[in-house]
């Protein structure tokens, strides 16, 4: 039976392209894991798009001489093309800046503030002191009054896990241009959080199958749950929706509260742009069959296990004032939140401003998406910080990629097109190949359960295992030497061959690219996985009865990822392969790279030396 999977993707920020630590955090494992669901015919929406509100974009704008807006349409395009050529597999990625997702967060604030979730209080307030513009918590750095840790920030201490407020930090500074803030009494409207605590924990103390890092530290909130403030003292941004705020330029509704709230605009926007009914979002959304997974780094952990929970409590009038859900009916909470650790390079946390960077369109033009795919599967930070360093992924795409996958499938496949031209017919299988056979069937069920579980360091081990099992079979047999046997040779090869086709399926959801390369060198047609593709949409004009929008943008078209998954012909089982297929020279699968390129690093991120 087919279980809808809403798999909910964490929205980069729009302020300049994504680099390699982004994507190994929440593109790449999603994919994995969405592309496996697809396959094991299960009904996904994957859905995401840019962050495109609050201050870092207002400054990086006045500082290059641009609107937010113009800013925020330039990288929403470079994040589009970067996602899209690493191979997301989205139904929709979007954008914060449009009519529908104004709409969508206004009325879950009003419902919100409706059931009594919301009050409003003078708080202390970071300003800069050279611009007078508010400082996102997050954007402000310091010394954590309770662990000592140096790099904490205004919301919390990734060192400790404790929230913080930015006033308790010892020797503030802004991340934006180092200056020590100044706080000021501001009124904001805050969320009642304390109201919602037993709700929220009797919700993480019923998840299952959490990695534990990511249960101990969300459950670590609720020890010191606060109010948040939910505004801001900001003019670009979604206004909020209430009287004598609505019409106030100077304040706009708190960018974390709009993001988060993305994972559902954009489910209504995939809905009324491709589902068969505007409706159709409920699917993933009012259904309790439905599972929810979002993916991200361990920095957004707060707003996935608390905030975004929170607000949903708080719509569904599930917290301790009561209410009633509005507009969009009982919202679903999340099954899990999937949250990976950092990618470093060299020991340091990816930075821009630190030049320890490297950007997905500079390593796509030069390596392709499949060996970066692979070497954050098979090396990345699923449960605990990993370290890049190009020697390490020169050596996996080597040897693993190209040595161990790459030469299976091209001395298989070039051994049969040679002695047969098509697929062999297969004679009496000895123990060898039975052996194989099994290992490669019943490796379906233990990658698939893994990947289900979004365990996929161990996935991507055990796909290569029944690879590694291959290339010691065609060692052990040496078709290469049977000259005067072909009915043994074609079941030799035609075992191979079944096998490289099963490796094939096993590491679709890692390789996807490759994959589609295989499945028509073994004389597969049309498409085996699909890829995402760009379009240029059209903004909404209106929006359905009851949503009002208060301050939405101009109408305007912008880029989205979305794909054809349905006509896709992956699936999550063997597939026999027929014999007198006919097959062709192989091309390559993996290029091996110069190893000198781990020492040295390409030129546009060269290895820095003391």
């Amino acid at each position: 039976m087919s279980t809808p999977i809403l798999s909910a993707v964490a929205w980069p920020y729009a302020n300049g392209p994504r680099h390699i630590g982004h994507v190994s955090g929440f593109g790449i494992p999603a994919d994995i894991y969405s592309r496996y669901q697809r396959m094991a015919g299960n009904d996904v929406l994957m859905v995401s798009g840019t962050d495109e509100h609050g201050t870092p974009i207002l400054v990086l704008a006045e500082e290059e001489g641009v609107t937010p807006r113009q800013l925020a349409d330039r990288y929403n395009r470079v994040i589009v093309e970067d996602l899209q050529g690493l191979g997301v597999s989205y139904d929709l990625f979007t954008r914060t800046e449009t009519r529908n997702h104004y709409a969508v967060t206004q009325e879950m604030f009003r419902t919100v503030h409706r059931n009594g979730y919301l009050f409003s209080e003078t708080s202390k307030s970071a300003i800069s002191p050279s611009t007078g513009r508010t400082l996102p918590d997050r954007y402000i750095e310091g010394t954590c009054p309770i662990c000592g840790y140096d790099g904490a920030r205004g919301d919390q201490c990734d060192n400790c896990g404790n929230q913080l407020d930015a006033i308790d930090l010892k020797n503030p500074r802004s991340r934006i241009n180092g200056e020590t803030p100044a706080f000021i009494d501001s009124e904001q409207l805050m969320l009642d959080l304390p109201a919602l605590s037993t709700a929220l924990g009797d919700w993480l103390h019923g998840r299952d199958g959490w990695r534990p890092n990511v249960l101990k530290f969300s459950l670590n909130l609720l020890d010191d749950i606060r109010p948040r403030a939910m505004t801001r003292d900001i003019d670009w941004g979604i206004p909020v929706p209430l009287d004598g705020w609505r019409d106030r330029s100077d304040k706009k509704l708190y960018v974390w509260f709009d993001a988060v709230i993305g994972y559902l605009s954009a489910s209504v926007e995939w809905a009324r742009r491709y589902g068969t009914d505007a409706d159709q979002w409920k699917h993933w959304w009012a259904n309790p069959e439905a599972q929810h997974r979002y993916f991200m780094g361990k920095d957004n952990i707060t707003f996935h296990s608390q905030i975004w929970p929170a607000e949903l409590l708080a719509y569904n009038g599930e917290g301790m004032s009561g209410g009633e859900p509005g507009a969009f009916g009982h919202l679903d909470l999340p099954t899990e939140v999937v949250s990976s650790e950092f990618l470093t390079m060299s020991g340091s946390k990816f930075s821009t401003s630190r030049g320890t960077v490297i950007y997905v369109r500079d390593f796509l033009r030069e390596f392709g998406p499949d060996a970066l795919r692979y070497f954050v599967a098979a090396a990345g930070p699923e449960t605990q910080d990993a370290d890049f360093t190009w020697e390490e992924f020169v050596r996996r795409t080597n040897f693993e990629l190209a040595n161990e996958w790459g030469n299976l499938v091209n001395r298989s496949i070039s051994l049969a097109h040679r002695n047969f031209g098509a697929v062999p017919e297969a004679g009496t299988l000895t123990d060898a190949e039975s052996a194989l056979l099994a290992t490669a069937a019943q490796a379906f069920d233990t990658v698939g359960d893994l990947l289900a579980r979004n365990r996929v360091r161990q996935a991507s081990t055990e796909a290569m295992r029944v690879v590694s099992a291959a290339n010691k079979y065609l060692s052990d047999t040496e078709p290469w030497k049977i000259k005067d046997d072909p009915a043994r040779l074609g079941t030799v090869l035609n075992t191979a061959l079944q096998v490289v086709d099963d490796a094939k399926t096993l590491l679709t959801p890692f390789l996807p690219h490759s994959s589609q390369q295989v499945f028509a060198a073994l004389g597969g047609e049309g498409v085996w996985a699909a890829e995402p593709v760009i379009e240029e949409v059209e903004d909404f004009g209106e929006f359905p009865t009851p949503l009002e929008g208060v301050g939405v943008p101009e109408v305007a078209t912008y880029p989205v990822i979305t794909g054809d998954w349905k006509a896709q012909q992956a699936v999550w089982a063997r597939r026999d392969i027929v014999a007198g297929t006919p097959l062709a020279k192989p091309s390559p699968l993996f290029t091996k790279l110069d190893p000198s390129l781990g020492e040295t690093g390409p030129e546009w991120a060269p290895i820095v030396t003391d």
